[in-house]
């Protein structure tokens, strides 16, 4: 068995080296992870200007890149075949409701899951609301890899959907290997969308975007809701962003 790992915190985030050692014994375990921190890269690839493959150590890489960048390239780059899993993760912080529109940990297994591998994204939620992230020391990535580890163990022998990927959020908890399991639906987050206007020393404006976490919409099937309970998230994302009952709806509708 092949697995291939990526995440959007970098290529020395303590999640990912917890997460690999936590599946090391399934097989050969490949890591291919940005040089650099890439969180809410979204699903982008590098098109317009070259990209730089480093070797850390023996199956480890950095590149210049983005999280998607790392799986292309580790597939056709590095492993020259497609890996029988892509494992992306672990975040520091969740991975929940809208969260997956903008993850960089959510895009490299959805660029898995583009290709049909059965792929996995793994985050630490810090807290219940995540008002202010935590210091890292008191992120609990062992526990963490341990219940990423149960989660992969219990699903990887089942028969993925076409272009389906698992979502899985993780309470920054003590053994949280030992967390009820949730299968949830994916919620919504919100956030308050500031923009934060300033001027550099020559007077030109710059701004900062991206608002303070603002609550979720409590649906009773919702990972957030589920994250909220205490429980270990897993959330089947599909990449076919159609809304069936508007289709029908249109397709009714003289055009």
């Amino acid at each position: 068995m092949v697995l291939l790992i990526s995440n959007d915190d970098g290529i020395e985030a303590r999640g990912i080296h917890a997460l690999a050692e936590a599946v090391k014994d399934f097989g050969r375990v490949v890591v291919v992870a940005p040089h650099r921190e890439r969180s809410t890269a979204g699903h982008s690839l590098t098109l317009h200007k070259p990209l730089r493959l480093k070797k850390i150590a023996e199956d480890v890489y950095s590149a210049s890149g983005s999280p998607a960048d790392c799986i292309y390239l580790g597939i056709r780059e590095v492993l020259g075949a497609q890996p029988d899993f892509i494992l992306s993760g672990i975040n520091a912080g969740a991975n929940l409701g809208t969260d997956v529109h903008y993850s960089g940990t959510v895009a490299a297994a959805r660029e898995g899951a583009l290709m049909n591998i059965p792929s996995y994204a793994f985050s630490l939620v810090q807290s219940a609301h995540e008002h202010s992230k935590q210091p890292a020391s008191k992120l609990d990535y062992e526990s963490a890899a341990r219940a990423a580890r149960r989660v992969f163990e219990s699903t990887h022998q089942l028969k993925f959907p076409p272009h389906c990927l698992l979502n899985v959020n993780i309470p920054n908890r003590p053994h949280a290997e030992n967390l009820p399991i949730q299968v949830a639906r994916q919620g919504m987050r919100y956030y308050t969308n500031e923009v934060i206007k300033r001027q550099d020393p020559r007077g030109k404006d710059y701004y900062w975007i991206g608002g303070a976490y603002a609550g979720f919409q409590h649906a009773a099937l919702s990972d957030c809701n589920a994250v909220e309970a205490g429980n270990i998230a897993i959330a089947p994302i599909t990449i076919d962003c159609t809304h069936n009952d508007f289709y029908a709806t249109l397709k009714d509708q003289p055009l």
